[in-house]
């Protein structure tokens, strides 16, 4: 928490195995990262944790439980409830569980991921964010991550873009033996793969 009482929070989803060092500028000073599934290599969470504290749901990439995060959180900062789930709309719609889901809970802020589109939004009195997806870039959909602001009075989102082009850092012992000697793999992040 800052000094005027504030949570910063970074907000990343759909990262479908892909670590992009840029969000560290992004998300230096944040109070804590919510990851909201797909993540697509425990690696992913082991780098975010290197920045800050990381609160993390499973996605369908994931294979949800088994992964070993949960599907969905409920989780209080600053005194507002913050709500987490993956899936919260198909082909455009919110979906009959997630409306179920969040008329029982009643979040000031549900953040969700699956459609890799950014969307800040509203459901009733709560705010709905999804940062976009932060791993491959896929379609036209631009990549993206976010930042959550959660004052005693105030939720502020703010969507950030990445850039297409990603130095992608491979997440096996071999390739972080090479970046130890200072190497990276610039690429265009491109994927075809499931959502």
């Amino acid at each position: 928490m800052n000094q005027r009482g504030a949570v910063r929070i970074g907000v990343i989803a759909d990262t479908h195995g892909l670590y992009d060092p840029a969000v560290e500028g992004h998300f230096a000073g944040v109070d804590e990262i919510v990851h909201a599934g797909d993540i697509g290599d425990r690696a992913v969470i082991e780098s975010l944790r290197r920045i800050a504290p990381v609160v993390a749901i499973s996605g369908n990439v994931d294979e949800y439980e088994r992964s070993g995060f949960p599907r969905q959180i409920v989780i209080r900062r600053n005194g507002k409830i913050v709500a987490v789930r993956h899936v919260l709309f198909e082909k455009g719609k919110l979906t009959e569980d997630a409306t179920r889901w969040l008329d029982s809970q009643q979040p000031d802020v549900c953040i969700f991921g699956h459609s890799h589109r950014p969307t800040i939004d509203r459901y009733g009195p709560t705010l709905l964010f999804n940062p976009g997806s932060a791993g491959p870039k896929r379609f036209s959909l631009p990549r993206g991550i976010g930042i959550l602001t959660i004052s005693r009075n105030k939720i502020l989102l703010r969507l950030i873009k990445l850039h297409d082009k990603v130095c992608r850092t491979e997440l096996n012992s071999l390739v972080n033996r090479t970046r130890q000697k200072g190497a990276t793999r610039c690429e265009e992040a491109r994927s075809s793969g499931k959502r």
